[in-house]
């Protein structure tokens, strides 16, 4: 499958792994680019020392282009994107923050930049300051999330911009890669398919709780104060909306929230942490290798988009 998603990052299918905290490690990162789309190791809560190790591991695991994920609020940011830069990565997206400043030391680099916008009026903005591609994650993503959907950013951005465009946010199956395609979208962005792959990091326990989750199981804590980050109903859930919407001071339940990711994705809390997953939950039933993951999504994309033309009949 040739899209301007493949021909930019020289990978088979359009699909990218998305960067998931905590557990989207060189591990994963190397086995779904081997597998032929591209992964993406996570530098969230992360060193600089930690990613540079994480870089060379998964060069020693594939040959294949891979990307690295920088959260744009972390204090250290400068110090990873620097890292980034000596060991020369394929890409790199940039998420929650300003990222036009990584623009040319990234470039000069030559690493392609995939910053993650929300809206149009960013989408363009990026776009005019030479980013090279843009993923658009809509709200039924998990971890922090914006407030329009997938279908939404797909409506209202694809239109607006002629560089290539990667759709995330609630897509887990060839379903939703068909769909996102013919809306325009040059690729797509899987999270939470991959934190049940068999060479993901995610503890058990948090693996489990996906797998028995419903699809109402979704909340988004803090939608009301305008930091939503999503993942699955749980005794923390339960106390921080409590907090949120009685009115709570947002200190405290930012203090609540610290640490709750690599709580119940690295110590296997599922009660007192968060479990960061998308909406899109039925289809995740099985613990599956990534290449077999890949492999399935395909097939079932290239079955719903030839039975496209039927629909014209």
């Amino acid at each position: 499958m040739k899209t301007k998603l493949t021909e930019l990052l020289d990978i088979k299918y359009p699909l990218l792994q998305g960067a998931m905290a905590w557990v989207s490690e060189a591990n994963l990162a190397s086995a779904v680019s081997n597998a032929g789309g591209a992964g993406i190791i996570a530098t969230g809560g992360r060193s600089a020392e930690w990613t540079r190790d994480e870089i060379r591991r998964a060069k020693t695991l594939t040959d294949k282009p891979f990307g690295v994920n920088v959260v744009l609020m972390a204090p250290n940011r400068d110090e990873i994107v620097s890292v980034i830069c000596e060991e020369k990565v394929a890409f790199v997206t940039l998420g929650a923050g300003n990222p036009l400043v990584y623009f040319d030391p990234l470039h000069a680099a030559g690493i392609k930049v995939i910053p993650v916008v929300p809206s149009v009026k960013l989408a363009k903005r990026v776009e005019a300051a030479g980013a090279d591609a843009i993923v658009i994650e809509g709200m039924e993503a998990g971890g922090h999330i914006g407030t329009l959907s997938t279908m939404a950013l797909l409506t209202n951005v694809i239109p607006e911009v002629s560089l290539p465009v990667v759709a995330a946010g609630g897509i887990v199956d060839g379903r939703g890669m068909a769909a996102a395609l013919l809306m325009g979208a040059d690729g797509v962005q899987m999270g939470s398919r991959f934190m049940i792959a068999a060479e993901c990091g995610l503890h058990p326990k948090a693996t489990a709780r996906i797998i028995q989750a419903v699809d109402t199981d979704s909340v988004a804590t803090g939608f009301s104060r305008g930091h939503a980050v999503r993942g699955l109903k749980n005794e923390f859930t339960a106390k921080f909306m409590a907090l949120e919407t009685s009115g709570a001071p947002q200190k405290e339940l930012d203090s609540l929230a610290t640490g709750t990711s690599r709580l119940a994705m690295v110590e296997g809390d599922v009660e007192n942490g968060l479990v960061q997953v998308g909406q899109s939950l039925t289809p995740l039933r099985e613990v599956k290798p990534v290449r077999d993951i890949v492999e399935t999504v395909m097939a079932e994309a290239v079955q719903v988009l030839s039975r496209a033309p039927e629909l014209l009949r």
